[in-house]
């Protein structure tokens, strides 16, 4: 077998991180379940650590709950939900809005993820997607993943900054 295909692709993959965006793990998800987003950091700032990520809640998703990560301090900014949100029989008027991790340090050659657990209130429109705006903060630089495309845009046409986003399904 010859090795021109192989060095192709680590050249190939070696290439891409560049050019990635902070992901979410799980492309689609249930309107009316909970939802494990988990966001990937690819890499840094133009080849600078990350030091802190936070992450908008958007409306609709309720608790949040952030998952610990070691050597990482969580936080979270809680506010008024523009309405009420039935949970398990209680009405919810506000909760997480925002949640950061910081303290640690990503150098740029390596990748991790962050974790929440959420649930995707009934209220949310299935068969659209569902963005969750994302500042990455490096010891030099800040990238900011926070563009929402346009309806009409569709999903083919990502932008350079585009937020993480899952598609929302109808309830079986």
């Amino acid at each position: 077998m010859s090795k021109r295909p192989f060095l192709f692709l680590v050249a190939a993959l070696a290439a891409s991180p560049a050019a990635a965006h902070v992901t979410l793990e799980t492309k689609q998800a249930t309107v009316g379940s909970y939802y494990k987003a988990v966001f990937a950091v690819p890499h840094g700032c133009a080849g600078s650590p990350t030091v802190k990520i936070r992450v908008q809640i958007p409306e609709g998703v309720i608790a949040v709950k952030p998952m610990p990560k070691a050597g990482w301090s969580v936080d979270v900014v809680e506010g008024k939900y523009a309405t009420e949100y039935d949970y398990h029989g209680n009405k919810l008027s506000s909760g997480v809005k925002e949640v950061a991790w910081s303290g640690g340090k990503l150098p740029d050659k390596y990748y991790d993820e962050f974790v929440m657990q959420t649930l995707l209130t009934d209220e949310l429109k299935p068969n659209t997607t569902l963005y969750f705006p994302v500042v990455q903060e490096c010891e030099t630089g800040v990238s900011r993943w926070i563009e929402i495309p346009a309806e009409e845009a569709g999903h083919s046409h990502e932008g350079k900054s585009s937020a993480p986003g899952v598609k929302l399904l109808p309830k079986p």
